[in-house]
């Protein structure tokens, strides 16, 4: 009846994973490239599970924060297109930490951190639902485990990769057979509802470290440069359009280190540009700012910059948001005592800024201008670190970094800005 009513064709993998999470003694686990059908079969398992769950014991469903698990795993479920008439069977209030599934009671709990493993801590689970595994504390993985202890009672998880030294890789996929785990791994080959220009459109998008694990799906070392798919040829112009909007500037505060500053406007041919930098070196100055003094500097700095392709005004922005390192509490409060408006603590998900800033490089979406030298020495050397790497971490090097960092506070903290109005995603190998 439920592989009935899911309204979409089923690859033989998709059935087959399906099929075998119903016998799997403890953890299902799907894992592989992004859109490569992982999570829908998950889900209809996960449904199929949930009508023969214990009765004693919780059913969870796990994820990094309540609103991812509202986009993944919720709106998923109650969309007729892909579950037909049992998305009326998904009742689910926003920002509700539980939901309605089937008629079973199921806690949605975000882990963001070790501290989350407190929201479960003594309690009985008779059915988890893990979503993007890899994103999860071990610590909490681990207590989840813990508290599946009722006969029956297993879990299904879904990651997209990581590197071969995580510890979901190394202490359980490696290990499957052992603890009573069954893995399935997909690519975009195992999900035939795909259209080849949607999988053209994802393949021009990922690049770099990201294409490898989300679109090929590997389990692979973050290693070497960061940015690879950056080509001073191809990504550094002297020639800037006329800018129709001023999105942001991204700061990365330092005293004895230095002090980087990038704007980033929309251009006409709809590319992201860094039109221009402010840099203080206080090594090279020999002179350290205060924080008043950055904020005198910087405000003059802003009133200076140029307004490439414009007619009357040709100097001054005001961006529309000004992103701060947030660990520079002090400076932001300078910044609002001088009356600067529109500031704010950046995003600082270092991961997830880098892969958007690659993203925006390896689909030809960004442009930087000549004159931001900071900017344009550093990133050619801004590598991962290789200790980290093995040991299944995923960071940068954090040597000459700084205008990398403002780059991504001014970038990742804006993208709900730009993100509707850049140009189609565009493959350099294209």
């Amino acid at each position: 009846m439920l592989l009935d009513a899911v309204t979409r064709v089923l690859s033989p993998k998709q059935i087959r994973s399906v099929v075998g999470a119903q016998t799997t003694p403890q953890i299902a686990l799907w894992s592989g490239a992004v859109s490569s059908g992982k999570t829908i079969a998950s889900l209809l398992a996960f449904l199929i599970a949930l009508l023969a769950a214990p009765d004693h014991g919780l059913v969870v469903i796990v994820g990094r924060t309540l609103q991812t698990i509202e986009r993944n795993i919720i709106d998923p479920l109650q969309s007729s297109h892909l579950f037909g008439m049992l998305a009326g069977q998904i009742h689910h209030t926003t920002g509700s930490t539980t939901a309605v599934i089937l008629g079973r009671t199921v806690h949605l709990i975000g882990a963001a951190d070790a501290r989350a493993e407190g929201r479960i801590r003594g309690a009985t689970i008779g059915l988890a639902y893990v979503d993007e595994a890899t994103l999860l504390p071990q610590s909490f993985w681990m207590m989840l485990l813990s508290r599946l202890r009722v006969p029956g009672a297993k879990m299904l998880a879904t990651t997209n990769p990581d590197g071969p030294g995580h510890w979901l890789k190394r202490d359980f996929i490696a290990r499957a057979a052992e603890i009573g785990m069954r893995h399935w791994h997909f690519s975009l080959d195992d999900n035939p509802s795909l259209e080849p220009s949607y999988i053209a459109r994802l393949k021009a998008q990922y690049v770099g470290l990201w294409y490898r694990r989300f679109i090929e799906g590997a389990w692979c070392l973050a290693e070497g440069a960061i940015y690879e798919m950056f080509d001073d040829q191809h990504h550094v112009t002297d020639d800037l359009p006329a800018i129709d909007r001023w999105f942001s500037l991204g700061i990365d505060y330092g005293t004895v280190n230095p002090f980087a500053a990038l704007a980033v406007g929309l251009g006409e041919d709809r590319r992201l540009h860094v039109v221009a930098e402010y840099r203080h070196d206080s090594r090279t100055a020999r002179r350290q700012l205060t924080d008043g003094e950055y904020s005198r500097e910087l405000r003059a700095w802003l009133a200076l910059v140029e307004r490439p392709r414009e007619q009357g005004k040709t100097r001054g922005i005001q961006p529309e948001r000004i992103y701060v390192d947030p660990s520079a509490a002090s400076f932001m409060t300078q910044l609002w005592s001088d009356k600067v408006p529109s500031v704010s603590a950046a995003n600082n998900s270092v991961i997830d800024g880098i892969r958007t800033v690659s993203t925006l490089l390896g689909a030809d979406q960004l442009r930087i201008h000549h004159s931001c030298e900071g900017l344009l020495a550093e990133l050619p050397g801004y590598s991962w670190d290789d200790k980290a790497a093995e040991k299944g971490e995923d960071k940068p090097l954090k040597v000459d970094d700084h205008s990398c960092d403002a780059l991504r506070y001014a970038l990742h903290s804006s993208a709900w800005l730009w993100r509707p109005l850049v140009r189609p995603a565009l493959s350099l190998a294209a």
